[in-house]
């Protein structure tokens, strides 16, 4: 059993815990807070115990600081400031008091374990998890800054994850030290670790976060031979560009991190898991909206719950309706007409199997294809041709000459992963202007993003999907050729041709927007 909001655990090198006069199991503390358990003493020196709230009959942790006076102002004023913060991924605070030789906070029980802790035991978390958390860390952050506040202790160790799935943000600092960015270089790190258990931050975390058991212990990422770390996918297979990009971004000290309620909504968006991963009790995990871009704020087990539930009952009416029909049409004159004739598309001497609903299907994840690049200047930003935005997208660098890459390059190109393999109905491409040409291919695997891999993946994505478009007048591409007998998982959408930007300007190209239908 692991306390929620457990703060840094204390090494195994720090020195023991002053005992004397400490509280014991069975003491009542402030006539109403009974001390049932001592969970564990933290490097800061403050002990968490299990107790009751003997008034309203709940379990709640109290962390008390032995002896009190001014070694504990820094822990009361915190929690006096987190307690104004009520937010369902922050720990609650229920009471502050200060006794003189001891102090002590009362807060939210919860049973869980740390994201340290889980990853530790279970090795890095799947995208769509490490997502989740790192929205719930986020959206909490969201809460405590709009208060003018800082937090100052976000990693690892103070990341909880409750039996039940909820994702908790716990053990605030107020020493004036931290700022709201070193917040937001956190959430990068706690992706980081999530992603590939590894702390990105090594031996000299951010100001502000103790570096005790929960953080120095942590295994340091890998690192090249000057000192800069590896990206995610470096370091693991399948971790989505979009992710990879948007951990690096907040770990970057020289690109400027967004506020934390911009994060919040760009990692809620993100945070969409792949059909597989749908009934997972993984934290707030949301399904992928049918027919709009954004997703469903149904919950992951709850929102497919009622799905099934509701599609149950129209099955249940749709039989009882055929039923009726068919008991009506028993009564007519056999020599008459039947009230329902059988479509002309099923087969004869049975029942066709009614086909899946079409909708959109979730884009796991996008990569630029530049087989012919020198330095990869073009090969960022993949993600926005995902984000439901049409007005901002990728784009191509601007080409001197000819509408052919400057004659420089045979193409480039967009990847496709479903996550999974699909029956796909359409893709539709949504571009910054007319006279493009392109087609779609389809292939199976995944290559390295590097110029090697590029070109090792357009030569095995050798299946075309429809007729291609060249020197397209629209600015919106539907391919429809595909094989209603095959299942797709990877597709290649590759342009061959730029339009002219404008007169002697240059030619370029951008995708706003790709989207896929499908069952």
């Amino acid at each position: 059993m692991t306390q929620v909001g457990e703060g840094q655990e204390a090494e195994e090198t720090s020195p023991p815990v002053v005992t004397f006069g400490a509280p014991a199991v069975g003491e009542v503390l402030a006539e109403r807070y009974e001390l049932v358990e001592h969970i564990n003493n933290d490097s800061a020196g403050r002990l968490v115990w299990r107790g009751v709230d003997v008034v309203l009959r709940r379990p709640v942790a109290v962390v008390l600081r032995y002896p009190g006076g001014d070694s504990a102002t820094e822990m009361l004023q915190a929690a006096v400031a987190a307690s104004r913060v009520i937010h369902p991924n922050l720990v609650g605070v229920y009471d502050a008091i200060d006794e003189a030789d001891r102090a002590y906070v009362v807060r939210e029980w919860v049973d869980g374990q740390s994201l340290r802790e889980l990853v530790t035991a279970d090795g890095p978390l799947d995208p769509a998890r490490a997502t989740a958390i790192g929205s719930a860390v986020a959206s909490a952050l969201a809460a405590v800054h709009a208060t003018g506040m800082v937090h100052g202790n976000v990693h690892p160790g103070t990341v909880m994850i409750s039996d039940d799935g909820r994702v908790v943000l716990a053990d605030a600092r107020t020493d004036g030290a931290d700022s709201q960015e070193n917040d937001l270089r956190a959430v990068g790190g706690v992706l980081y670790f999530a992603l590939t258990g590894h702390w990105p931050h090594g031996e000299a975390p951010l100001h502000g976060a103790t570096a005790g058991h929960g953080r120095a212990a942590l295994p340091d990422a890998v690192r090249d031979a000057g000192g800069s770390i590896a990206a995610p996918r470096q370091v693991r297979a399948g971790v989505p560009a979009y992710l990879d990009d948007l951990t690096m971004d907040l770990l970057d000290s020289e690109i400027a991190p967004p506020s934390s309620d911009v994060l919040s909504a760009e990692l809620n968006r993100l945070d969409i898991p792949a059909d597989e991963h749908f009934l997972e009790q993984a934290g707030p995990l949301r399904f992928t909206a049918d027919t709009e871009d954004e997703p469903s704020p149904l919950a992951a087990a709850g929102g497919r719950k009622v799905a099934l539930g509701i599609a149950a009952l129209l099955a249940v009416a749709l039989v009882g309706l055929l039923i009726g029909i068919s008991a009506l049409g028993d009564d007519k004159d056999p020599g008459k007409e039947p009230v329902a004739q059988p479509s002309s598309s099923a087969p004869a001497g049975g029942t066709s199997a009614p086909a899946a609903p079409v909708r959109k299907l979730n884009i796991q994840d996008v990569r630029i294809i530049d087989p012919e690049s020198r330095d990869r200047a073009e090969v960022r930003d993949a993600e926005k041709v995902i984000d439901g935005d049409p007005n901002e997208g990728w784009e191509t660098a601007s080409y001197r000459n000819n509408g052919k890459f400057g004659g420089l390059k045979k193409g480039m190109g967009i990847w496709i992963d479903l996550g999974s393999p699909h029956t796909v109905k359409s893709i539709k491409a949504t571009l910054s202007s007319t006279g493009a040409s392109a087609e779609l291919r389809a292939g199976k695997g995944e290559f390295p993003s590097s110029s090697s891999g590029d070109k090792d993946l357009v030569a095995a994505y050798k299946e075309r999907i429809g007729q291609p478009f060249e020197e397209h007048d629209g600015t919106t591409m539907v391919f429809d050729g595909f094989n209603p007998e095959e299942k797709y998982q990877y597709l290649l959408f590759w342009i061959t041709e730029l339009p002219e930007k404008d007169s002697g300007g240059g030619w370029k190209l951008g995708v706003q927007e790709l989207t896929v239908e499908g069952s």
